[in-house]
């Protein structure tokens, strides 16, 4: 079993901080594409506004995910050892291979902890950005809505 990613916070309030702190390199990211794309200060200011800023720090708060990537085995066995999880997965039953991101923390605050899951056989990557996105929008996209920051709609820099 292997695990990359660094960001599995604890409690909903890490997930927000976490997420708020995303917002400088968000703008960074999307100044620096829109130079290579050879924007001017006119087009960057008609194209690049607050939601174009949030939807990549949303893409980066989902790749920085902590992931364990195994076997169905392995996986298999990381939940009977963790019976506080309750397994959110997609994919098929009938494949070798599972990545999962285990959430610290009910996202409702009550009842089990999800584990999202994907599996897959030859595609590890599209798992992985599969699974992220997943893990983003059902356990952490509720919180960071519930007291997002309005630091991203903020008018972008060009």
């Amino acid at each position: 079993m292997d695990t990359e990613g660094t960001l599995a916070p604890a409690t909903p309030a890490d997930a927000r901080e976490e997420y708020d702190t995303l917002v400088p390199a968000a703008k960074v990211a999307v100044r620096e594409a829109t130079k290579a794309m050879e924007f001017d200060r006119e087009e960057y200011a008609d194209r690049v506004t607050g939601e174009v800023i949030e939807t990549v720090r949303d893409a980066l708060f989902a790749s920085l995910l902590r992931v364990h990537v195994g076997t169905r085995e392995e996986y298999e066995a990381w939940l009977d050892g963790h019976p506080e999880y309750e397994p959110d997965e997609a994919g098929s039953d009938n494949v070798d291979n599972v990545a999962w991101h285990p959430v610290e923390f009910a996202p409702d605050g009550d009842g089990p902890k999800p584990v999202v899951a994907a599996t897959w056989q030859a595609e590890r990557e599209a798992a992985l950005g599969t699974l992220r996105r997943r893990a983003f929008g059902r356990a952490y996209r509720p919180i960071v809505d519930d007291d997002a920051s309005d630091e991203a709609d903020a008018e972008p820099e060009p």
